[in-house]
């Protein structure tokens, strides 16, 4: 299997996310930590602006790297439209080369998708050698074990009966130039063992009752645990290294959904 990216983040899905994946729960988090550690700040994946934006509105000076030229160009065309200054950057995260350092960088739902663990690390030390000294790193993984649907999963009963089917199309989402979009997801393996996922997408875009673009797509996602992380940090040099729970002050415990990494250089 190859460790490049395998991503999902392009075409269709890149539209759904600039039309309908717009909430930011993590700015107040941000904006915190932004006045604690300075300025700049790089938003790596930063997709089609979802959090880099609104950080950019108020002020902040920001810029933005990610995989997709897809995401990016909403993202700049997002930006355009409301009279922001945006530099944007196209590569893997695990092999980006800005010509600038950071107060501080964040990776917000996107790290174990650089293609491999070696990959992944690659992505922590690349950070670190864009950080300057004092500066941090932010990172969030997903705590699969509080949710049911995924922990599941990892039974052997689950993985035999892989892949899934593809579930009902279900209803459109409309977008605001009144076109239909639906999304059809399904896991198609686990490994337990190796800790990753590898998922599908299909969608469907429809203009005035026809077909307009049909498109699948495949994501391969590492899964982490918080002492895995802890000696991946550890190992490249970051220090007071802390993990607070969903976004808030409040040190993480086995009942938080997120788990959010800040680590110094």
């Amino acid at each position: 299997m190859t460790d490049e990216p395998v991503v999902w983040h392009y075409g269709l899905m890149a539209e759904r996310w600039a039309e309908f994946i717009t909430d930011a729960r993590e700015i107040p988090f941000f904006l915190q930590e932004i006045a604690r550690y300075g300025q700049p700040v790089l938003d790596l994946a930063c997709g089609t602006g979802r959090v880099l934006l609104p950080l950019l509105r108020a002020g902040i000076d920001i810029d933005g790297n990610d995989i997709s030229k897809d995401m990016l160009h909403y993202s700049q065309s997002k930006a355009a439209s409301q009279g922001l200054n945006l530099n944007l950057y196209n590569y893997s995260m695990h092999a980006f080369e800005l010509p600038r350092k950071y107060k501080m960088i964040y990776i917000c739902d996107s790290f174990g998708l650089a293609g491999s663990r070696e990959n992944d690390f690659e992505t922590l030390r690349h950070c670190y050698s864009h950080l300057e000294d004092g500066g941090a790193l932010l990172l969030n993984i997903q705590a699969d074990y509080n949710s049911e649907r995924f922990w599941n999963m990892w039974l052997p009963g689950q993985r035999k009966a892989m892949p899934q089917p593809w579930p009902d199309k279900g209803d459109a989402q409309i977008a605001s130039d009144g076109s239909e979009h639906f999304a059809q997801f399904r896991m198609i393996s686990v490994d337990p063992l190796e800790q990753t996922y590898t998922r599908q997408v299909r969608l469907e875009k429809w203009v005035n009752g026809e077909l307009a673009a049909s498109e699948e797509y495949t994501l391969h996602e590492d899964v982490y645990f918080k002492n895995e992380l802890l000696l991946m940090l550890k190992a490249i040099g970051f220090r007071e290294i802390t993990v607070h729970g969903d976004y808030t002050d409040q040190p993480a415990t086995d009942e938080h959904e997120e788990l959010v990494f800040t680590a110094i250089r």
